[in-house]
């Protein structure tokens, strides 16, 4: 059985990544944050959101200790985060300040790996934050990679769709050509690895645009290369898959796919024992703790859903999240009212479905309902007693995020530029057909990134358009909000 532990909506765009550690859980998004909750009861830690990179982040993981939180951006940076106060320890520049996809770091801390748009690795000594190597080992653009669980070898891949294995000089191991048809789009390596005498095997999970999960089976014998044999190819969903992981046991491969779906695979049989259907939109991140019997999922509808495998009870489950995939979920019934017209119990309901079930007493106390809580504002919050400024903080942006929601202000998607998430001021149309905001375009150009944010294909031209039939239509809803 797998059931809903808590959905977090504190993102204000499509999720990109998330990433367990023992005691915390990280996400990553297009609105340029990261944001840390505890895993105890998924409350966000007072210093987050972490918002230091200047474009859109699009991948975050933890160091195994969970001290670090390390964070890659299209700005061309790869962030190492403080994991207890949210301090920023280092930012780390690509050379050529290539926007940066993905990152990972090896399981002994001992290096830093990021993928770039240019086809390009940067391997960083982590532990003196220098860079040790940068590295072409790819003609397209660089979307996975990882470490082996030896800490000795490590994976990328490349959107053309090959799977590659390097040694830490950047020497080719192995490469597996058209792994992924049309694209690989993420892998990750099973913690667990057996040794043979002088052959050490790891279990690998790629997934791609094809469609379909694969594990393989990489054989490193010792003074000779690698050698990958593919054990299942798992197709159990309909359009390509976006991301992968295994369980900290490696009995368990987690994918999350553009037909919204997640599949929780038996990664021996290669057979499907779950299929999760929450998310309204593409499931663009999946991840696994260490130490607990639970799934993080992110998803282009800006969402984070955290579930739980197996039977039990769990303390941290918000009430009506106690429920299993195949019931339908059902809306509570002060989500079809506005907020002016909830109720006391209404409000109280609120609270609990957005992890601040220990607001619910003060505002039972204070008789807090609908239209209080529309007005509440810094002031009336700590009158009430909210003495925890990250609490209070929590509770304000949750109540403007509703207030959005339900007023329907949120700038369309078209309206946004596709490099900083912002509505568009000055529209133009670039070389890929793309819309962008003119400064922010003009700067990705002068930053030596001649291909597209979009599609990574060169641009064929400089040449920017006025977009003035957008830049009307946007004036047109601004106007009316």
């Amino acid at each position: 059985m797998v059931s809903i532990v808590r959905t977090l909506r504190d993102h204000t765009d499509e999720v990109s990544c998330c990433a367990f550690s023992s005691a915390l859980l990280a996400s990553c998004s297009g609105d340029k944050t990261l944001r840390v909750y505890h895993t105890s009861d998924l409350s966000e830690l007072p210093f987050s959101p972490l918002s230091s990179h200047g474009y859109r982040v699009h991948c975050c993981c933890f160091s195994s200790c969970g001290r670090f939180l390390v964070s890659c951006s299209t700005d061309g940076s790869a962030i190492v985060w403080n994991s207890d106060t949210g301090e920023r320890s280092a930012a780390l520049q690509h050379p050529s300040r290539s926007p940066l996809r993905v990152c990972a770091l090896a399981h002994d801390c001992a290096h830093l790996l990021a993928g770039a748009c240019d086809g390009t690795v940067a391997l960083w000594d982590f532990s003196s934050r220098t860079l040790r190597r940068c590295s072409a080992v790819s003609e397209d653009s660089v979307v996975a990679c990882c470490f082996s669980p030896s800490n000795q070898m490590f994976v990328t891949g490349c959107t053309r769709g090959d799977l590659k294995l390097w040694d830490l000089d950047v020497n080719l191991l192995h490469a597996e050509k058209d792994a992924h048809d049309l694209g690989v789009t993420c892998c990750s390596f099973a913690a667990q690895f057996n040794v043979d005498g002088c052959c050490v095997e790891f279990r690998l999970a790629s997934c791609g645009q094809d469609s379909q999960l694969k594990i393989w089976i990489v054989s490193q014998r010792e003074g000779a290369g690698c050698v990958m044999k593919l054990l299942h190819t798992l197709t159990a969903q309909s359009a390509p898959v976006l991301s992968c992981a295994f369980s900290s046991d490696g009995e368990l491969v987690v994918s999350g796919s553009v037909d919204k779906s997640v599949v929780i695979y038996d990664v021996n049989l290669g057979t499907v024992l779950h299929t999760l259907n929450q998310h309204d939109r593409y499931v663009t991140a999946v991840a696994l703790s260490p130490t607990m019997p639970w799934i993080a999922t992110g998803s282009m509808d800006r969402t984070v859903t955290v579930w739980r495998i197996g039977d039990g009870d769990d303390t941290t489950a918000a009430p009506e999240s106690r429920q299993t995939l195949c019931q339908e979920r059902k809306l509570p019934g002060h989500s079809r009212l506005l907020l002016a017209d909830w109720s006391e119990e209404d409000v109280q309901n609120w609270l609990s479905e957005e992890g601040l079930e220990e607001l619910v007493s003060i505002f039972k106390t204070n008789n807090i309902d609908g239209p209080e809580l529309n007005q509440m504002s810094k002031e009336t919050a700590a009158e009430l007693g909210i003495e925890s400024v990250g609490l209070r903080g929590r509770l304000l942006r949750k109540i403007e995020a509703l207030k959005a929601e339900q007023s329907g202000s949120e700038a369309p998607d078209e309206f946004l530029c596709p490099i900083t998430r912002e509505l568009m001021r000055d529209p133009v149309i670039a070389a890929d057909g793309y819309s962008y905001e003119r400064e922010s375009i003009q700067s990705w150009i002068r930053g030596k990134n001649k291909t597209s944010p979009m599609t990574n294909l060169p641009l064929q031209t400089t040449l920017l358009t006025p977009n003035r039939s957008l830049k009307t239509a946007i004036a047109r809803w601004k106007s009316s909000q």
